[in-house]
């Protein structure tokens, strides 16, 4: 029996940027529902934008993580979707388990290129500016991808290209992929949620 709508937790750990774009396209949506805005920072902007959007918001640690504890928060709250949206925790396996095919995250390049432990947010941005420099690429973009145990190596659900110009310095780099998550994040896991959970898209009738 198909599942008659989505309630998702967003696991954010920085800003929050396209954690809110998320959950305002949401807010739009009849079958999505944000429920959680889960974080392992107290003080990240991401729970301000969440208070702003009138989602609940969790702060917990490795520990809850670990043990279980996160698991239960969303299968208590009936979550059938995650979406992480610059999470820097590395997800446990019992966690992605939990959800098979239904925990999606970003990532600021092209990967597999640019991926794994500790490639995030400005590091990426820096990596490709050195490469570019090098001469061995001419574009980056954004994945999302399924998650999985290890980190950034899930199958790709989508991915967007943006050109570089050679004197991209690290600030270029971020500044194209911040216009591509502007376009394509909100979208493209709406598209993700209603795909894994055989919703129909309400847009499309």
């Amino acid at each position: 029996m198909a599942t008659t709508g989505a309630r998702v937790a967003i696991l954010a750990s920085g800003a929050g940027t396209n954690a809110e774009r998320l959950m305002r396209a949401a807010s739009g949506a009849p079958d999505v529902e944000v429920v959680l805005v889960g974080c392992n920072r107290p003080d990240a902007g991401v729970l301000h934008r969440a208070d702003a959007c009138g989602v609940s918001t969790w702060v917990f640690d490795r520990s809850a993580l670990l043990s279980g504890e996160v698991e239960a928060r969303l299968r208590s709250l009936e979550v059938n979707f995650v979406a992480l949206a610059g999470f820097l925790m590395k997800i446990p396996e019992s966690l992605v388990l939990a959800f098979p095919g239904r925990m999606l995250n970003l990532h600021p390049s092209l990967l597999p290129a640019f991926g794994g432990q500790g490639m995030y947010g400005h590091h990426v941005h820096r990596a490709v500016a050195e490469a570019l420099a090098a001469g061995t690429v001419q574009e980056t973009g954004i994945t999302l991808h399924w998650v999985d145990a290890e980190y950034d190596t899930g199958a790709p659900f989508f991915q967007a290209v943006v050109a570089l110009d050679p004197a991209d310095d690290a600030g270029a780099v971020a500044e194209r992929i911040q216009r591509l998550e502007s376009e394509h994040y909100a979208p493209q896991t709406l598209r993700a949620i209603r795909e894994s959970l055989s919703l129909s898209d309400p847009a499309a009738g």
